[in-house]
């Protein structure tokens, strides 16, 4: 059987296998994640995976926290890393989205839990080909409505779709895909269906 994608590219294989659809309980990663997809916007996810440490070295391995604390001498040092996508706008909306999950700390609701709000998401057959995976569905348009409203940049619910999909909100594998039955076990277990 072969993947949904990334046969022949090990570093699309390794993404596919091991990390593509399984949940991430991790607020870091989680921010990590949603970062990398505001970044991927209008680029190849190859592209931002092949970047990724270098992101990570840039943004202090997004750690929200830290990230919050960047100032304009940082926004200037990121614009001059040509090791990584050197865009302002999602660069400042990086930072702008680590100070956005500290306010939700604040208010006793993680990362985490704003993503899991809506049981639909993951209620879908599983997918036979590609042209049966949406770029976005209604879910996607409700959490870009609501994390913007909680001071979220950058993410429109084209990303925030590609988000669900990375992080195991949804499960995207194609029927038959050889990593649907290990994404599906670790959904169950983390309480996604």
């Amino acid at each position: 059987m072969r993947r949904c994608f990334g046969d022949g590219d090990p570093l699309y294989e390794r993404y596919h296998d091991t990390e593509w659809g399984f949940p991430v309980p991790d607020e870091r990663a989680l921010f990590e994640l949603l970062s990398l997809e505001a970044f991927q916007a209008g680029l190849s996810w190859r592209t931002i995976l092949a970047k990724r440490d270098a992101f990570r070295r840039a943004f202090a391995n997004f750690d929200a926290d830290a990230v919050a604390r960047f100032d304009p001498a940082d926004v200037k040092r990121l614009l001059d890393d040509v090791s990584i996508v050197r865009n302002r706008a999602k660069i400042e909306a990086t930072i702008g989205n680590a100070r956005a999950i500290l306010l939700l700390r604040v208010a006793g609701e993680p990362l985490v839990s704003i993503l899991r709000k809506d049981p639909r998401a993951s209620r879908r057959r599983p997918p036979a080909a590609w042209s049966d995976v949406p770029s976005t569905t209604p879910e996607a348009a409700a959490l870009a409505r609501e994390l913007k409203r909680r001071g979220f940049r950058f993410l429109g619910p084209t990303t925030l779709y590609a988000f669900m999909q990375a992080c195991g909100v949804v499960d995207d594998h194609l029927a038959a895909c050889p990593v649907r039955p290990a994404v599906e076990r670790a959904r169950r277990a983390a309480g996604l269906i």
